[in-house]
């Protein structure tokens, strides 16, 4: 990154990475029987509370450097399924119901890098390694132009406190090479865990205040193990405390990657399905305002998410006729113009 137009085209590329996990984050959380499953869900629910923290503090990075965050944008949309964006090839983001390939696409996904591993600016092997290069990108700019060239971004633009509700950290507004790098932090540890060698995030659980909060990744290791981690447990140990219940019967059996294109127009499921791809393109819309100026719209679109949950349930209760699946959302994008 040896301009402000590079970096500021990975900030983008940070909000698009970002985003990238919220769809298939939503569609297991919709999945789940919370009466049935209830630990399961608030795992999910607060790592996607996370999620959309991590979004605004991509879009405070890029606005602090002078840059303009895109949501409203079919490169937010690729069709499913598609590789991380600018990241490893091999890895797929997938729409699926909770259950063992989407975990499998979590871990992945919030998978830490090792202590050594170096930074990468394309083609990263870890999310780690990527916010690494951008943190080593701004020490460059900023010794090479100073930090009042780098950080040439209206204030005024800037996210400030905004917590969502079942989620730890906070929208850190960011001004500086500081400022910046603990926002960069605070993005990393939670998902990798502190210094990528710890279990905990630094934060406190939101739903156990005693107790330290566990990374993403650890979060996900618990669903899929079993079992909590608890004080004095390592990656190395694994999670060593109590059980954690997960029944596979109290997920809705979502066919993974749904497809508008798969049913006929004018039928009952791409009627709900056009009607949550409009949804969701409002949201991109309203993100896109909310983190160019008109903050106001940030409630306007966490409103309108929470209106998506009803739509995704319904569409998860359509049969698609295989006589073992249901429907689910598409998570396709909706140009302006096609809007109603």
């Amino acid at each position: 990154m040896d301009t402000i137009d590079d970096l500021r085209r990975h900030l983008q590329w940070a909000i698009e990475l970002e985003h990238a996990t919220i769809p298939p984050y939503l569609c297991a959380l919709y999945s789940l029987d919370p009466a049935r499953n209830p630990e399961a869900a608030q795992v999910v629910g607060t790592v996607l509370a996370e999620e959309m923290i991590h979004l605004a503090l991509a879009a405070n990075l890029l606005n602090a450097v002078g840059g303009t965050p895109k949501l409203d944008t079919p490169e937010l949309l690729p069709p499913y399924p598609h590789p991380l964006p600018h990241g490893d090839r091999s890895v797929h983001v997938h729409l699926a119901p909770f259950g063992p390939e989407a975990l499998e696409l979590f871990l992945r996904i919030e998978q830490p890098a090792t202590a050594d591993a170096p930074p990468q600016d394309d083609g990263y092997g870890t999310i780690g390694q990527f916010y690494a290069a951008i943190e080593a990108g701004l020490h460059t700019l900023c010794d090479k132009l100073g930090e009042e060239q780098v950080f040439s971004g209206d204030p005024a633009r800037q996210i400030g406190e905004f917590h969502l509700r079942g989620g730890g950290g906070e929208v850190l507004p960011v001004h500086d090479l500081k400022s910046a790098k603990a926002a960069l932090a605070e993005i990393v540890e939670q998902g990798e865990g502190a210094a990528r060698t710890d279990v905990w995030d630094g934060d406190r659980d939101v739903f156990h205040p005693e107790r330290e909060e566990v990374a993403h990744y650890y979060r996900f290791q618990e669903l899929r193990l079993g079992r909590r981690y608890r004080t004095g447990d390592t990656p190395r140990s694994g999670p060593t405390g109590e059980e954690i219940a997960v029944d596979l019967g109290g997920v809705l059996p979502m066919r993974p990657n749904p497809r508008t294109a798969d049913y006929p127009e004018g039928s009952s499921v791409r009627v709900a399905q056009e009607q949550f791809n409009q949804t969701y393109s409002l949201v991109l819309s309203q993100l896109e305002l909310a983190f160019n100026g008109e903050q106001g719209r940030l409630r306007d679109a966490v409103g309108t998410m929470f209106a998506l949950r009803g739509q995704a349930l319904a569409l998860m209760k359509m049969p698609t006729g295989d006589g073992t699946t249901t429907a689910g959302p598409a998570f396709e994008y909706v140009p302006p113009e096609l809007r109603n």
